[in-house]
């Protein structure tokens, strides 16, 4: 992520600033014997994949102002952890000015200087609630919000969101790469998974695949689900035993400098569908595919969302599975769509309208415990200016493709 990218991105966020407003933009804290992931709307603005630096603007009278703080170097430390961005490196890859480059033991003085004269300062201080202690972010806001009690602290997702939500060219391409890695993995596993391996293996081969195509982290923890796991929407333990006769659902997304894919497959591990399995699965299939060609700029996502159910609650109705419409949430409980970049659930709400360089997952599903199956299938979407276009396509779906991969595997 060079200076081309970021600096168009903090001219867009500081044009949106009012006289008298600063950013306040933390970097994520550096990482205890554990890998290092950057705080997304810090990299998004910086470019920069280093911990506990902070970016700065105000704009005043004149114009805005821009400043980066970063750690300073400690020869006695960097024997345990490595060499420093040094303020030149810093400069380079952001594009901030060299004069523009501070350490991190000059923010608080510096910050003085401008405190008096700012009204609100945004900043990334995540979510708050009144039975947790305050983030990190806003613990360190503290000394401003003791000393100026009349600087209004809101969060930055308010003025970062419309820019994040609509998508560049190069975020594009970044996004594709994690998906077109995450559909390598996906596609390993039906290659290599065997009854009575352990779902965590699965996971194993997935991550082997993405490590060795330069992926560093996972977008969200995997879900490796296997008969009744998979009707379990967000299981993580990845700790059973696959057994003959089972569906396994994997939900999994590489991420790829901080942008995430996030897609679902099911299949069989005995290499075909039964019947039953197969009847869930087209219903849920053929919803997807309905819904993922309505999308265009200008449809709500609320609108999607009550199409996928309508669909979905008829089709559990000729499974056999409810009586009436609306008890599809015994076996349906999730929206259809959230957008995706960044995070996995990327900035954005779920009543947006969606606009061209938006992008969304289309995740319709089917849970049966007392059946344990549990179906969803998921593709990441690109909104264009004259409809779609599904970024996941060419990562196999069809049932005949999926028992076609698995016969040859177990044949081999």
């Amino acid at each position: 992520m060079t200076s081309e990218v970021t600096i168009p991105r903090r001219e867009k966020l500081l044009s949106t600033l009012k006289e008298k407003e600063a950013l306040i933009i933390f970097a994520a804290e550096e990482a205890k014997l554990e890998k290092f992931k950057q705080d997304n709307n810090f990299l998004y603005l910086t470019g920069l994949d280093i911990p506990e630096a902070i970016y700065f603007a105000f704009r005043g009278q004149n114009g805005a102002i821009e400043m980066l703080f970063i750690q300073r170097g400690d020869p006695e430390k960097e024997i345990w952890t490595g060499a420093k961005m040094t303020a030149e490196e810093a400069s380079q890859k952001c594009g901030l000015s060299l004069q523009k480059i501070h350490y991190l033991d000059e923010f608080l003085s510096i910050l003085s200087f401008y405190c008096p004269v700012i009204d609100k300062i945004w900043a990334n201080i995540g979510e708050q609630y009144l039975d947790k202690p305050p983030t990190m972010q806003l613990f360190r806001l503290s000394p401003i919000r003791e000393r100026y009690p009349n600087i209004i602290i809101e969060s930055i997702e308010t003025i970062i969101t419309p820019l994040r939500k609509i998508k560049s060219d190069w975020e594009i391409k970044q996004l594709q790469r994690a998906i077109d890695i995450t559909g390598k993995a996906i596609i390993d596993v039906l290659e290599k998974a065997e009854a009575l391996m352990m779902e965590y293996e699965l996971e194993a081969i997935m991550f082997y695949r993405m490590q060795s195509m330069g992926i560093k982290h996972w977008g969200f923890a995997p879900i490796i689900g296997t008969g009744i796991n998979a009707a379990t929407l967000h299981y993580e333990k990845n700790e059973c035993q696959i057994e003959n006769g089972d569906v396994i659902l994997m939900d999994v997304g590489a991420s790829y400098l901080n942008y995430s894919a996030d897609i679902t497959r099911c299949f069989p591990i005995n290499g075909s569908f039964t019947d039953r399995q197969k009847e869930v699965y087209e219903v849920v299939l053929d919803v997807q595919k309905r819904v993922i060609e309505m999308i265009k700029p200008g449809i709500e996502l609320l609108e999607l969302n009550q199409v996928a159910r309508d669909l979905l609650a008829k089709g559990a109705i000729e499974l056999g599975l409810i009586d009436r419409e609306e008890d599809i949430y015994k076996y349906y409980m999730h929206s259809i769509s959230h957008f995706l970049g960044m995070d996995t659930h990327d900035v954005g709400s779920r009543n947006a309208i969606l606009e061209t360089g938006n992008v969304i997952t289309v995740e319709p599903g089917i849970y049966i415990p007392e059946e344990k199956l549990g179906i969803r299938i998921e593709d990441d979407v690109l909104v264009t200016d004259t409809g779609y276009c599904v970024l996941s396509q060419h990562i196999p779906k069809e049932i005949s493709e999926i028992e076609e991969i698995r016969i040859k595997a177990m044949t081999k």
